[in-house]
């Protein structure tokens, strides 16, 4: 009796440690699963890659899940193209973002950290000068539970950050922001459900 019960026991660890696994949220081929915006130019699909490229305009969008999240991993490459680019992974709302590039009102590389609407750059990511690599490609990976997000670049821990403002349910979102010449190429995109 007490082996079945160390057995059971054994079983229900080893499935709980296991690491959740991740699903792909772009094919690689097209859009599908995410609501493209009106401006559907920026966003294309070419050779495995998602590009994103700012128009004549540089009115910048938003690129959604059309799937909402709750607690979950999302993991993406991305490499920077042309231009001054500021772009990021928004979490569930327009209102919690992970930075990827140069912030327009700091006017230097905030990768990696955080930024909160009506609090701008609350915390710094940190490391990021040493292992962001700013001509070729980059793994970032967003940790969500509850209110508090973590991030990794490169497969290392760079910031941690809980914030009362984001939602318990929503989208994720890529941005292109307004008022920039840029482009930045995104690949790989995966998540889990915690």
């Amino acid at each position: 009796m007490l082996n079945k019960i160390l057995l059971m026991l054994l079983l229900s660890v080893s499935v709980f440690a296991q690491k959740p696994k991740m699903k792909k949220i772009f094919n690689g081929k097209d859009l599908k699963g995410w609501i493209v915006p009106d401006d559907k130019n920026c966003w294309t699909v070419e050779d495995g890659l998602l590009k994103v490229k700012s128009e004549p305009t540089k009115k910048g969008s938003i690129l959604w899940t059309e799937k909402n999240y709750e607690n979950f991993i999302i993991q993406v490459d991305f490499k920077m193209g042309d231009g001054r680019v500021d772009s990021g992974i928004f979490l569930k709302s327009e209102l919690n973002q992970v930075q990827i590039g140069i912030s327009g009102s700091l006017k230097r590389d905030m990768t990696a950290s955080p930024y909160v609407i009506g609090k701008m750059y609350p915390k710094e990511a940190t490391k990021v000068k040493d292992i962001l690599k700013t001509q070729d490609w980059n793994t970032m990976k967003v940790k969500v539970v509850g209110k508090s997000y973590q991030v990794w670049l490169n497969g290392i821990e760079v910031m941690d950050y809980t914030t009362e403002s984001i939602p318990e349910s929503g989208p994720i979102g890529l941005q292109l922001h307004p008022g920039n010449e840029m482009s930045i190429y995104y690949k790989n995109l995966s998540i889990a459900k915690l």
